[in-house]
């Protein structure tokens, strides 16, 4: 018969798991050095952004003092070889995309308008000229851009309806427009800006520098309920003039521009995995601490029950970006397969952060428990780089033969 002791010590209870993401271990498909600067991305967002990111969060106010350490983990231009960019698979691009929205999305955007959007756009529209000229210095982060698309009044048709203008003045170009919800446009240094040449009626690219172009004026756009670390802008242009060395040589018309919007809803599928990544580690760590009735909340069936939904879309999420992942790498990803995993991805974190904020209670509205702020910025994620409706139409049009979007 066991003594009182040994009974004792026979019913410790275990310690409970620690709070993974990484259900199925996808990691283990990363090399040993694609592994060692996730890490390295995780490690920085834990010590250095997490601690800080709540205030600003609900300040509506960028980390500034955060740049100088950023820049040292040499992400600029990760994905794109040459011109001093940081190279690397698709692969390891998404899933350091996801590690920095695992902890904030707003600070993920702001990676992946500068990296991707700005930085793309001149690595795929741009000349060899335009590429030696600005991606190594944006690659080192000593100028950082933004991109110009989206308008007041024009959201889902900037295919054919933009009404930013560009009118051609021998090698000069005269910009004329607005531009609205573009990131890092208060306080970057350079803008890709996208208008309709009044010549041809075809969509071209612009590389403007903001802090030195008459006519260029930015109006940082408050109360945000969503992704408010990041400062979005409202642009104005009035008779900008841009040199023709400026104009990107090979975005020559929408299609272009749609090369870079394939690879950033790309990212923002990986994104909004990380999204659910952190809202699903946080919510499990605070089901694990919070008690009631006496015992730990994910104790119960249907903490548990909401907890495995949880892991089960993030884990879903984290495989079709992975296949994604190998597509682009092998030169294979379609506007389509983007548009899917955009849609599918964007979706499923609203209903991931929603049922995370469930299981906080009351505590799901408070910024200090993390989920509260995936729960919002969730939001922003499922309509920017393309609405959910817009992505499945693109999609519709792929597998049916039939465009439906007017």
């Amino acid at each position: 018969m066991p003594t009182a002791t040994t009974a004792s010590k026979s019913a410790a209870p275990k310690p409970a798991p620690a709070p993974n993401g990484d259900f199925y271990q996808l990691a283990d498909l990363l090399t040993a050095e694609e592994k060692a600067l996730v890490k390295k991305v995780r490690t920085y967002m834990e010590t250095k952004v997490q601690p800080v990111i709540n205030k600003y969060w609900a300040d509506d106010a960028f980390p500034f003092e955060l740049l100088p350490s950023f820049k040292e983990l040499g992400l600029g231009g990760l994905g794109f070889e040459g011109y001093g960019c940081a190279g690397g698979s698709q692969k390891l691009f998404g899933f350091v995309a996801m590690e920095l929205a695992r902890t904030d999305a707003s600070f993920c955007t702001f990676f992946g308008v500068h990296s991707g959007l700005a930085m793309g756009s001149i690595y795929l529209d741009g000349s060899e000229e335009q590429k030696q000229k600005w991606l190594p210095a944006m690659a080192r982060w000593e100028k950082i851009g933004c991109f110009g698309l989206t308008e007041p009044l024009v959201g889902s048709g900037t295919s054919g309806g933009l009404t930013t203008t560009a009118k051609r003045e021998g090698d000069t170009w005269i910009l004329n427009g607005q531009k609205r919800w573009i990131g890092n446009a208060p306080w970057c240094d350079l803008s890709i800006i996208w208008a309709r040449d009044l010549a041809d009626n075809q969509v071209k690219g612009f590389i403007v520098e903001n802090k030195s172009t008459p006519g260029f004026s930015v109006e940082k756009i408050e109360h945000k309920i969503a992704l408010k670390v990041v400062q979005n802008g409202q642009i104005t242009l009035k008779d900008v003039r841009v040199s023709e060395a400026n104009r990107l040589q090979g975005g020559n018309s929408f299609r272009d521009t749609a090369r870079v919007l394939r690879m950033t809803r790309y990212m923002v599928g990986w994104a909004s995995t990380g999204i659910q990544m952190g809202a699903y580690e946080a919510t499990l760590k605070y089901a694990q601490e919070r008690l009631q009735f006496g015992k730990p909340i994910a104790s119960f069936q249907l903490i548990q029950d909401l907890l495995a939904k949880m892991l089960g879309n993030l884990t879903a999420c984290q495989c079709l970006m992975l296949r994604l992942a190998q597509l682009d790498d092998e030169g294979k990803l379609g506007d389509h397969h983007a548009a899917l995993a955009k849609a599918f991805c964007t979706s499923k974190s609203r209903e991931t952060v929603s049922w995370g904020r469930e299981v906080l209670g009351g505590n799901g509205i408070v910024a200090d428990y993390n989920v509260a702020r995936f729960f919002a910025d969730a939001e922003a994620l499922y309509s920017y780089e393309g609405t959910y409706q817009m992505q499945n139409l693109i999609v519709g049009k792929a597998i049916t033969g039939h465009g439906a979007f007017l």
